[in-house]
């Protein structure tokens, strides 16, 4: 089917025309102005802006944790991501210890194949790096088209690894062009303030953020980012949160290194207040849990910087039922927020309405840069000809209120009730499919695919 799209503001990371798009099967045939094919289909987009679609490579999609599973499923979860602009996420796959890394991948793929309506990829989660893994590392890289590797600094006795078990990865990684991802925070520490503040009687959702102090995530990133400059190994830090841990990235910069950086939509928008509302604060129990107002300012300036080239979400939804697990031990309460299907509205309307980030910087942050860094461009993450046709058509002057009674996520609350935002997506497709029309999704279950991804590159 083919589909000819006219007179839209077409933006990308580096231009912003007005103009035609044509679309051929599943990919981008021609761009221009005034573009004379016969198509199937045209619509008109004048008055809306066209990005590239969303890509969100930090999804955790019925993912088990703490006795549970999160909520969203590939099902569910890239649909609402699709409703929301994200046509492309990357979930996490995680090893459990003592067992290999394909048995962790099968056990993943039998949840996503035929079920995901957009498209996935994978990261590599390892937290039992042997012997008998290691010869894995050039397997999912170069046979499965898995290029990222996960590692823990936290989560003490399930997932954490040791500085030891860190530099074999890396040194591993390197060898054949992959990318190390990195969940920093110091794990040792964090289990101590967690028991002592337990011991005290103190279990209420506040404490949850008393026990991860600012130092914590700052001394791991540092310690992460010295690891990856003495392999030199690609570094990527997950949803970093604050001025501490940005300012080890800044001090990486002075000795010329490189060093990736995604923060997630929550910290740049919510802070740390929202715990001191007794038991309500759980729905917004993660890690690493919400900072303060001065960090807010210093993620923003960190991606205009260039510092930051990520925002994501850490999808990770849990139902209020389960937030309750740990109504009397906040160290009980499943560990995630949900915000997959209002990344890109909360950021277009927080960021670029409010003079926060450029349009440019904009498709940047939640599109092209993911792909660059996850080896996806330039078939993901751009508007040209030959690319993929993940297009968004969104209305940038339409408003309306986000909750719980409206989304597709599967939760049943929401971390942004009753917020008014401007902006809104209007139309997405997938692999020139239209996907979505004036909220109705016409992409069915199965629809979605996985996306090999090539190796990466070590700058954008």
């Amino acid at each position: 089917m083919s589909i000819l799209i006219k007179n839209g503001n077409i933006i990308t990371s580096s231009d912003n025309i007005i103009g035609d798009i044509f679309i051929e099967s599943e990919t981008i045939s021609a761009i221009g102005k005034d573009l004379n094919f016969e198509a199937d289909e045209i619509i008109d987009a004048t008055g809306k802006m066209i990005f590239p679609g969303g890509i969100d490579p930090h999804v955790h999609l019925s993912m088990p944790f703490m006795g549970t599973f999160s909520s969203d499923t590939y099902e569910t979860g890239t649909r609402a991501a699709l409703f929301g602009g994200t046509t492309t996420v990357i979930d996490f796959i995680l090893q459990t210890q003592g067992k290999s890394l394909h048995s962790a991948l099968e056990d993943w793929q039998s949840r996503a194949t035929g079920t995901a309506v957009g498209d996935y990829s994978f990261h590599m989660a390892v937290t039992d790096f042997n012997e008998n893994t290691k010869p894995e590392i050039k397997q999912f890289i170069e046979e499965e088209g898995i290029t990222s590797f996960k590692t823990f600094m936290a989560y003490k006795g399930a997932l954490m690894i040791d500085d030891r078990q860190m530099i074999g990865l890396m040194e591993e990684v390197k060898k054949y062009g992959g990318l190390i991802n990195v969940h920093a925070t110091n794990g040792d520490v964090i289990d101590y303030l967690v028991q002592k503040n337990l011991k005290e009687g103190k279990t209420a959702p506040l404490y949850h953020y008393l026990s991860q102090p600012e130092v914590t995530e700052a001394e791991a990133s540092e310690r992460f980012i010295d690891m990856a400059n003495y392999t030199g190994c690609p570094g990527y830090i997950v949803h970093m949160t604050c001025e501490g841990a940005l300012n080890a990235v800044r001090n990486a910069t002075k000795r010329n290194q490189d060093i990736f950086v995604e923060t997630c939509i929550q910290y740049l928008l919510l802070d740390a207040s929202l715990y001191e509302n007794n038991f309500e604060g759980a729905k917004w129990v993660m890690s690493p849990p919400l900072r303060e107002k001065k960090d807010q300012e210093t993620l923003w300036a960190g991606i205009n910087q260039g510092l930051v080239q990520v925002v994501a979400t850490d999808h990770c939804p849990f139902m209020w039922e389960q937030k309750l697990l740990g109504i009397d031990d906040f160290s009980k309460i499943p560990n995630g927020h949900p915000a997959v299907e209002n990344r890109m509205e909360l950021l277009f309307s927080e960021g670029v309405k409010k003079d926060r980030i450029t349009l440019q910087k904009f498709v940047e942050v939640s599109s092209t840069n993911a792909a660059k860094i996850f080896g996806m461009f330039p078939k993901k993450g751009t508007i040209s000809i030959g690319s993929d046709a993940d297009l968004v058509i969104f209305d940038p002057n339409e408003k309306h209120t986000l909750s719980a009674r409206k989304h597709h996520m599967n939760v049943d609350y929401s971390g942004y009730e009753g917020w008014e935002i401007t902006g809104k997506v209007k139309t997405v497709f997938l692999r020139g499919k239209k996907a979505i029309d004036n909220n109705e999704c016409f992409a069915e279950k199965g629809f979605g695919q996985f996306i090999r991804r090539n190796k990466v590159q070590n700058k954008i």
